[in-house]
């Protein structure tokens, strides 16, 4: 066990509900927020604002999972060489084991209502946490940048079916794309960032009936385009390249991992949203009945619709018909574009905001708490995902998920494997939560950093993504996700037992 003060003094400034929740009471809270490692918005939020349910964290994930990035993951496997059923039954498979991490990490959120990376500072100390924090957010800023370019196309698309010339409306193109594409690629970025000057409360509004919309949209176009076809088409029929299971392990394990570092993001950062839960209960049934089954069964509509379009357009590239922006844009009807863009534009607004804006805002408040506000870090997210050129991420389906995908999932994972094993094996769910937000506490460690934690993300990554470096252990990278999480979990857990922090005098003179 770690060194602690008096538990006395901690149980004093909380009240313990009966449903295990936790929150500070007024005079601790009071005191903290004198503390330059507090704002409003990196505040633990009282029980009395918790009021999510099952509903809505149903309705995050499933408008989460229906994006166009969900829509084209099986394109990127079946381009790989696997066939349909092969790629949907990797697409269960990795987000059923990414739930995993996703539930353990869920568990803090809810019962200290408290973020991603104030949750950290316990494992990595006050300051130490912006590592895992910036980490994060970097990757999220990615995210934002691909998610922003797609809203853009779907917008650039339904003005194209609105307004007569709108590609040669603004002059010629500019860097390989129309000055209306990147018009309007800033116009849905500018509606990102101001429903998150909005607040939470209008993305919990968003989410809630996004979710069903885009389901139903879907579903329509599926249905035409089956009926179109006169069946699903000859991509159904497709026996893959790779039968035997030798043939087949070397392309599914990487592709496994990519299916996890595909919600490895979420893993880090789902207390963002669980600590406005109303109960474990109701935030892990929404989690579980929503998380898997969106996403293969968003997936599997997209092979099917794509299917069925190699019959009705077999003039298209293939490239093409996984694109449901290009697909629609055959359709000669108005009404029936226009439907259909506004559908995209609200999935990938509500993925977006939710997967991408919230964490690094969060994160980035938490590296300048008193000069960073949720909605200043929410902007510096917007920026540095243009930076990022997202338009160059999207060019390619498989450098997408066997590069992108892949490649940070063993930073991420490396993350997670050190918060889980702190959390749940270190610390037995127990947390000091007025502490979290003190300068001297039992996270202070040294100087405000944990270098055990430090040390054990480092080693984490180091094992992940050296396959990159020294070609015969290749296989390690492939494995990126879990031998990151494995070996950073498992080095942290040693390093805490064998050289256990002490609590600096001060603290223990304090208590």
């Amino acid at each position: 066990m770690v060194a602690t003060t008096s538990t006395a003094r901690y149980d004093a400034e909380v009240i313990r509900h009966a449903d295990g929740r936790v929150e500070l009471r007024a005079e601790a809270t009071e005191e903290i927020s004198r503390s330059p490692l507090f704002n409003e918005d990196l505040a633990p939020v009282p029980v009395a604002r918790r009021n999510w349910t099952t509903y809505n964290y149903a309705a995050l994930w499933i408008s989460m999972a229906h994006c166009i990035t969900t829509y084209i993951l099986a394109s990127g496997l079946i381009s790989a060489g696997m066939n349909w059923w092969q790629a949907l039954i990797t697409i269960l498979l990795g987000n059923t084991i990414v739930l995993i991490p996703i539930l353990l990490n869920s568990h803090p959120g809810t019962k200290y209502g408290i973020p991603f990376p104030v949750f950290a500072r316990a494992a990595y100390g006050t300051f130490g946490s912006n590592l895992p924090a910036l980490m994060r957010a970097i990757v999220a800023c990615g995210w934002f940048g691909i998610q922003a370019w797609i809203g853009g196309e779907a917008l650039d698309t339904l003005f194209q079916a609105l307004i007569p010339h709108w590609h040669t409306l603004l002059g010629g193109p500019l860097a390989g794309h129309t000055t209306t594409e990147w018009l309007s690629f800033l116009l849905f970025w500018g509606l990102n960032i101001y429903i998150i000057y909005r607040g939470m409360d209008l993305l919990r509004k968003v989410e809630n009936w996004a979710a069903p919309f885009v389901l139903v949209m879907t579903t329509l176009l599926l249905i035409w385009a089956l009926w179109r076809a006169h069946g699903v088409g000859y991509l159904m029929q497709q026996t893959g390249r790779y039968h035997g299971l030798r043939e087949f392990l070397p392309i599914f394990i990487p592709s496994l991992t990519a299916m996890i570092g595909y919600w490895a993001t979420l893993s880090l950062n789902m207390p963002d949203f669980t600590r406005f839960g109303r109960s474990q209960r109701e935030q892990a049934v929404g989690q579980i009945v929503a998380l898997p089954t969106t996403m293969t069964v968003f997936a599997a509509m997209g092979v099917l619709i794509t299917s069925a379009a190699v019959v009705i357009y077999p003039q298209m590239k293939a490239d093409e018909l996984w694109d449901p922006m290009k697909l629609v844009g055959q359709f000669h009807q108005v009404v029936v574009v226009t439907v259909s863009m506004f559908t995209v534009v609200v999935a990938t607004l509500a993925v977006n905001i939710a997967a991408n804006v919230v964490s690094p805002a969060n994160d980035f408040a938490n590296a300048f708490p008193k000069l960073i506000s949720f909605r200043l870090g929410g902007l510096i997210t917007g920026i540095i995902g243009l930076m990022m050129q997202p338009w160059r991420l999207l060019t390619d389906p498989s450098g997408y998920i066997f590069s992108w995908l892949v490649g940070y999932s063993g930073g991420l994972g490396s993350i997670a494997g050190v918060l889980i094993a702190d959390y749940w094996l270190v610390r037995r769910k127990r947390l000091e939560l007025g502490d979290l937000y003190r300068v001297r506490g039992v996270y202070t460690y040294a100087a405000g950093w944990n270098w055990r934690a430090v040390v054990a993300t480092l080693v984490g990554c180091a094992l992940a993504w050296i396959g990159l470096v020294v070609k015969p252990l290749r296989p390690l990278y492939d494995y990126a996700w879990f031998v990151g999480f494995g070996a950073a979990g498992l080095t942290h857990l040693v390093l805490m037992k064998l050289a256990p922090p002490q609590v600096a005098t001060a603290v223990v003179a304090e208590a």
